[in-house]
């Protein structure tokens, strides 16, 4: 059964909740659901030296893949603040990597707002073998 926004965003909240972020003093509470319908929490885990702070949305997509769950198509965000924020850099990149398409929705302060991962992220990092030739350029990639 597929949850509508406002109880996956419920779900995010609820996750918020356990966040550990003494530093920021701004928790982050991530809810991926897999194509499947199965729901994966996290929460953003910060730690005094910055670079090793896990954000809510790897967290969840952590768990996600340690359950053997490769495909996704929703990610529901809850933040503290006046207005709903998007994934980070580093997040939308990995997200990307399973769900190109990925459907956000994100709430803090009573504002919600929604995007897809494609807006958020029109041109993603794909590893190639730079060895070989590579192959023509797709329509969503660059040319120069």
């Amino acid at each position: 059964m597929r949850l509508d926004d406002d109880a996956l965003l419920a779900r995010a909240r609820a996750a918020r909740g356990r966040a550990y972020a003494p530093y920021s003093g701004y928790p982050v509470g991530a809810v991926l659901e897999s194509t499947d319908g199965s729901l994966f929490e996290g929460c953003n885990v910060e730690n005094a030296s910055s670079p090793v702070t896990l954000c809510a949305e790897r967290g969840a997509l952590s768990a996600a893949v340690a359950a053997g769950h490769r495909s996704f198509r929703r990610l529901a965000l809850s933040t503290e603040g006046v207005e709903a924020v998007a994934p980070c850099g580093a997040c939308r990149q990995a997200l990307t990597e399973f769900a190109p398409d990925l459907e956000i929705v994100s709430e803090a302060g009573g504002d919600v707002r929604r995007w897809t991962l494609d807006v958020l992220l029109p041109v993603r990092f794909v590893l190639r073998d730079h060895r070989r030739p590579a192959a023509a350029p797709s329509e969503d990639e660059e040319i120069g």
